[in-house]
Formats: C-alpha cells, structure tokens, sequence
C-alpha cells in the first residue's frame, strides 16, 4: 500500500465536533502536526471530511 502524509494546516477553534474527532482519530493535534498514514478507504474519508484543513501529500520510499 501507499502511503500518505497528512498536515493540520488550520486550526480546529469553531471547526465542527466530527471535524476535531476526525482531525484527532489521525492522529493530529496542533497545527502544523504531520502523521504518515496507509493509503486506504477509510483514511481516504476521513481526509476527504477534513479536507478544508489539511495537506495531503504522497511519500515516496
């Protein structure tokens, strides 16, 4: 599997309640955090909820 790197680039002040769940279910904290997830479906949504906030970019091994 691929894998992909996920960065809060906004913050979660007045984001809605399954916005900050999803956002800490990746794994995120603060701004800026980055984590390195498997490329899957349900990772695929979860970004797709949130993608307002952050940046998405492919790892390459």
């Amino acid at each position: 599997m691929a894998k992909i790197k996920v960065t809060l680039a906004k913050g979660l002040s007045g984001r809605k309640p399954n916005q900050v769940k999803t956002v800490k279910a990746l794994g995120l904290t603060k701004r800026n955090s980055s984590v390195v997830v498997e490329d899957t479906d349900m990772i695929k949504g979860m970004i797709n909820t949130i993608s307002h906030l952050v940046n998405v970019e492919e790892v390459s091994k």
